[in-house]
């Protein structure tokens, strides 16, 4: 049972620090589309398609960039990256811009409201919470991130356990 709850620990870490990782690749392509469609008055449905544009994007490329340091080509790497976020981002996506939607005057609001800073805050951290089971349980059953740890080495940074490379 004593290994059990080692290995239950053990994946919820990198499960965190998975949903972590895409979280913040999502969060800056969510904040920027937000900002440029409230900037330039776009509609909801525009900034909306702005704002999961830029987040596949970026947290594609957040993913992407230490697996091109590492030597792989850049095909592979946006493969890996795909297979190993796309589930997350999607549903960090969903969340966020149905509460962005729902939250009243959030989509309304302008760059020096507190209303939309607020707004976008929570739905990023409630997006993150939702998206964490979905990545902890693509993880246990050797996909999502998983992917990556079987792609590359670890990074300096990371450490062993049992053969594994944890982040």
């Amino acid at each position: 049972m004593r290994h059990q709850a080692g290995h239950s620990a053990s994946l919820n870490r990198i499960a965190l620090s998975a949903t972590l990782h895409c979280l913040t690749g999502c969060s800056i392509g969510e904040v920027l589309g937000m900002v440029i469609g409230t900037a330039a008055d776009l509609d909801t449905g525009t900034t909306i398609a702005l704002s999961i544009l830029l987040a596949f994007v970026f947290g594609y490329l957040l993913t992407m960039l230490p697996l091109l340091r590492s030597g792989l080509t850049f095909r592979s790497s946006l493969w890996l990256a795909a297979a190993s976020d796309t589930a997350s981002i999607t549903v960090m996506e969903l969340v966020d811009n149905a509460l962005m939607v729902v939250i009243p005057g959030a989509m309304d609001a302008t760059l020096g409201e507190a209303q939309f800073w607020g707004s976008l805050v929570v739905s990023l951290l409630l997006a993150g919470a939702a998206a964490f089971p979905v990545t902890r349980w693509l993880i246990a059953r050797g996909r999502g991130h998983a992917i990556l740890h079987r792609a590359h080495a670890p990074h300096p940074s990371e450490h062993r356990h049992g053969g594994e490379a944890l982040s």
